[in-house]
């Protein structure tokens, strides 16, 4: 499978780092560098669609007293960098950071990265992940971080929802009905999501705040259905709080008057 690819490049790019470096395998400090305020995606998780690659950022300050000489980022999905299981390195030809100088003793560093279905992203690696970090001064000081920020790779879901009859006579029973898929990364395709806890919510015509009415589970197909009494015109919708794998998702309001 493509995903080994990119396991051995992660492999290969530690093994460059690990050239001016002890060993990647526990954080570990030389002197007074330091790394901090890691940012992945703008601090939001990282959701992927069933086929299209997402380009993301890992910012970080990097300080040292002598000046800062380089670093280097990794993302990885494991326990540790060395028994990981999936990863990706910066999108540059060296996999370095680039790094601006903000002063004497203090850089800002900046990398890219590319998170692509059937390459370093499949069904069993959505969740919790990690950044290894490594950075050195001038003077040859250096700091290694095995977990520099955790964060979340989800799997893009979708929701639909449709209201009927409409119009409906106030009074009246509402049928709610919807779906709810997720991106498989495995397949390049989006299936039923089932067995998930839903929200039914609705919203009047003049509101812009939705209320939860019920709350329901997908069928194991990630099919949903039930039924509401028709009180004042409005806006349905369904709503997927989303999990350590799947994104959240709100499906679009499905108007009905009410006469």
């Amino acid at each position: 499978m493509r995903i080994r690819a990119t396991v051995a490049a992660v492999s290969g790019a530690l093994a460059l780092a690990a050239l001016a470096v002890p060993a990647a395998h526990a954080d570990e400090v030389e002197g007074d560098t330091t790394i901090s305020n890691v940012v992945v995606n703008g601090g939001k998780p990282v959701v992927v669609g069933a086929t299209t690659t997402k380009t993301i950022t890992v910012s970080f300050t990097v300080k040292d007293a002598s000046g800062v000489d380089w670093a280097q980022a990794i993302l990885y999905h494991g326990t540790n960098i060395d028994s990981s299981d999936s990863g990706a390195v910066a999108t540059s030809s060296n996999h370095r950071a680039t790094c601006t100088v903000v002063s004497a003793t203090t850089s800002n560093c900046k990398s890219t990265f590319e998170m692509e279905p059937q390459y370093n992203l499949i069904n069993s690696v959505a969740g919790g992940w990690k950044v290894w970090a490594i950075a050195t001064g001038k003077d040859a000081d250096y700091t290694q971080k095995d977990n520099a920020k955790s964060f979340q790779v989800q799997r893009y879901s979708k929701l639909t929802v449709n209201a009927s009859p409409e119009p409906v006579k106030k009074g009246r029973t509402v049928t709610v009905t919807g779906a709810l898929t997720r991106a498989s990364w495995d397949a390049g395709k989006y299936y039923g999501y089932g067995t998930q806890s839903v929200k039914l919510q609705f919203r009047k015509k003049d509101s812009s705040t939705y209320t939860t009415l019920k709350t329901i589970k997908t069928d194991s197909a990630g099919n949903l259905k039930t039924t509401t009494t028709a009180t004042v015109d409005g806006y349905f919708r369904y709503s997927f709080a989303g999990t350590s794998t799947t994104s959240t998702v709100n499906a679009t309001g499905d108007y009905v008057d009410v006469q």
